[in-house]
């Protein structure tokens, strides 16, 4: 498995505080079967002012500190970028770090606050050539029926949507899990990812989420969340060359669009009743 989501690199965001839970962490993903992890500190500015190439240095002296400790976790750069204003010019002055250095990023939408120009940003984001992944959108505060169609449109549009293991299987709660459960339903999920934190509260888990996501698309979709797509980003392919989720491709191993939530009709309730 791969995991484009994680922060991994110590003392850089909140992250893990030293470099032994940067390790134990390592070692977790490890036992879970993670092959690859994105190292991705926030770029929240005011806040985390990471740059790409501060990003990198410290890649690399994890990657090292991995080595002697034996630890067999492929890392590679990236950051979860928080929505700003100078996004684009940010992206193409290389102060901003996209996955691996690919036309492909983490899109971070502000937790709390409803983002004025959400669909243009994205819209213009696309057009610039650069290929968003909207990060947790199931964890976020103002989420509600209204909203939702937001994220259906930027998927329709060209972006990725991410979720976080953690909420397909409860961990964030039932209101997480619901909204997991509904962008799994729909069919609009490209991508599972960790974004652990730390060893404990938040681990970089990623199996209990597949074996999740099976129960709503079958497994090899559940396989390309973790495994295919993943790899498709670190390999830069065109978004145009890889498998689409079902939402747009119509089936997902003889499923059609929508039949896990049909199976459930109690979610649906819970979330717009």
């Amino acid at each position: 498995m791969i995991d484009l989501h994680c922060h991994l690199l110590p003392g850089i965001d909140d992250g893990p505080a030293s470099l032994d839970l940067s390790l134990e962490m390592a070692r977790l993903a490890v036992a879970d079967g993670i092959k690859i992890s994105a190292c991705t500190p926030h770029i929240y500015p005011g806040v985390y002012e990471n740059t790409r190439d501060g990003i990198r240095r410290c890649v690399d002296d994890l990657r090292r500190r991995l080595q002697d400790a034996d630890i067999p976790l492929v890392i590679t750069d990236g950051a979860d970028i928080q929505m700003v204003p100078e996004l684009i010019q940010g992206l193409r002055a290389g102060r901003l770090a996209t996955l691996s250095g690919t036309r492909y990023f983490l899109f971070e939408p502000p937790h709390f606050a409803v983002p004025f120009g959400f669909s243009r940003l994205i819209f213009d984001v696309l057009a610039a050539g650069y290929v968003p992944i909207i990060t947790h959108p199931e964890r976020l505060g103002w989420l509600d029926r209204d909203h939702y169609p937001w994220f259906v449109d930027a998927v329709s549009a060209g972006a990725w949507i991410q979720l976080t293991a953690g909420a397909v299987t409860g961990r964030f709660g039932r209101t997480a899990r619901d909204w997991s459960e509904r962008f799994l339903g729909d069919g609009l999920v490209h991508i599972l990812a960790t974004d652990a934190h730390d060893p404990i509260r938040r681990p970089p888990l990623l199996g209990e989420a597949r074996a999740a996501a099976e129960k709503w698309l079958g497994p090899v979709e559940a396989e390309r969340l973790v495994s295919d797509r993943p790899r498709a980003v670190l390999d830069d392919l065109d978004p145009g060359c890889v498998t689409p989720p079902p939402s747009l491709s119509g089936f997902s191993d003889g499923l059609p669009r929508g039949a896990s939530a049909r199976r459930r009709p109690g979610l649906l309730a819970r979330l717009f009743g």
